[in-house]
């Protein structure tokens, strides 16, 4: 089994920053890809970012030039740096991670969520 959980979410004010952190653990062979998705009350759930295990990255139209995702597989761990927040960020985000278990089950697996508050 894995397990993801999500840190650094809170309240800010329109133009600041957060660091999102998402820590993976248990058997875990290899970290395939992990992405942050957001959901907000009146829309749909909506992926955010993507990063590879080689390092590549793809981030969301809405949040380019403004968010970025990076890794720390050592840690197995991944962030999303957001910068200029803007009210409508405001959103419940999520971790996801494609991951090769031990047993050689590839599996993805969600963290539970941390609450972004963007105030203008």
């Amino acid at each position: 089994q894995v397990q993801l959980v999500e840190s650094g979410g809170g309240l800010v004010q329109a133009g600041g920053s957060l660091r999102l952190s998402c820590a993976a653990s248990g058997s875990i062979s290899r970290i395939n890809v992990m992405r942050w998705y957001r959901q907000s009350p009146a829309k749909q759930r909506e992926w955010v970012a993507t990063v590879t295990s080689a390092g590549s990255t793809a981030d969301a139209e809405a949040v380019k030039g403004r968010f970025t995702i990076s890794k720390e597989y050592a840690k197995n761990t991944v962030y999303l740096q957001m910068n200029s927040l803007k009210p409508e960020d405001t959103a419940v985000y999520y971790c996801n991670a494609d991951i090769t278990e031990w047993s050689g089950t590839r599996r993805s697996y969600w963290g539970q969520g941390t609450q972004v508050t963007v105030s203008s």
